[in-house]
């Protein structure tokens, strides 16, 4: 129609700037979860991966719960708030990675055993040398955390904590920093049951050997003791693969039960 203005409807930059304020504060505590959590945290996943998966886990919190608008996000009093929603993921995760750190401290503990101990390559999940039986048990742990669905019980934990810590409240310092003192405890008692049964095998083979090469010398002890210690390894292994799965799978029911706690609200 010849003299009629057609307008462009407008864009409310001030609604805009809070929706994007609240969808950049709610993915603190869900980013800082993937950053320290196992798995999500190695340096296979880049980080252009875990933005993009920070972004889409967190596009729902800012619908359910309430959140800081720009304004709010723009004075030093939302840094308490920032500092609170960091610690809270970087505890869930660290949680997990502590506890899963159970099984490369068993692997390192029976390949040391059974003088395997030199047998190391790099290890991309952390980042450094570890001997490749400890790989192995990580590697093992990992496939019975993702099979287990850990990985999706874990971000829903993370989730879930919204409802019992929302946005702005008021954290426990010492009750985050006692959990990840007793899930240090932990991780050394697990890593002790799941060596126990191939560490002691392999204690008595090395008492057997030492009497043995006492009893007849002209025995060289690197000649025989070594290779029977790693053939007996590798047999103590196989042997206990379907039990070490099942210790695997409790240490994963653990690990999620302790997060779960570390974020719950008392």
């Amino acid at each position: 129609m010849e003299g009629a203005a057609f307008t462009l409807p407008g864009l409310d930059i001030a609604r805009f700037a809070d929706l994007a304020a609240a969808q950049l504060f709610a993915m603190l505590r869900v980013g800082a979860f993937l950053v320290a959590a196992p798995i999500f945290s190695g340096r296979f996943v880049p980080l252009p991966v875990r933005i993009v998966a920070a972004v889409c886990l967190s596009l729902a919190v800012p619908a359910q719960y309430q959140m800081p608008d720009a304004d709010s996000l723009a004075a030093l009093s939302v840094i308490p708030m920032v500092l609170a929603e960091i610690a809270l993921g970087v505890t869930a995760g660290l949680v997990l990675t502590i506890l899963f750190g159970a099984a490369s401290l068993a692997g390192d503990h029976v390949a040391n055993s059974a003088g395997l101990g030199f047998a190391i390559q790099v290890d991309p999940a952390a980042t450094g040398q570890s001997p490749v039986l400890a790989q192995f048990f990580s590697l093992s742990l990992m496939m019975v955390f993702l099979g287990m669905d850990g990985h999706l019980l874990a971000l829903r934990i993370v989730l879930d904590s919204y409802a019992a810590f929302p946005p702005g409240a008021e954290i426990d310092i010492a009750r985050l920093a006692l959990a990840g003192i007793m899930a240090g405890a932990s991780m050394f008692a697990l890593a002790a049951s799941l060596m126990l049964p191939v560490v002691a095998g392999l204690l008595v083979l090395n008492l057997s050997v030492g009497v043995l090469t006492r009893s007849a010398p002209q025995l060289n002890l690197f000649s025989v003791g070594f290779p029977i210690t790693i053939l007996m390894m590798f047999v103590l292994l196989w042997l206990g693969t379907p039990n070490l799965l099942v210790a695997f799978s409790g240490l994963v029911d653990q690990a999620l039960g302790d997060m779960q706690d570390a974020l719950s609200n008392p």
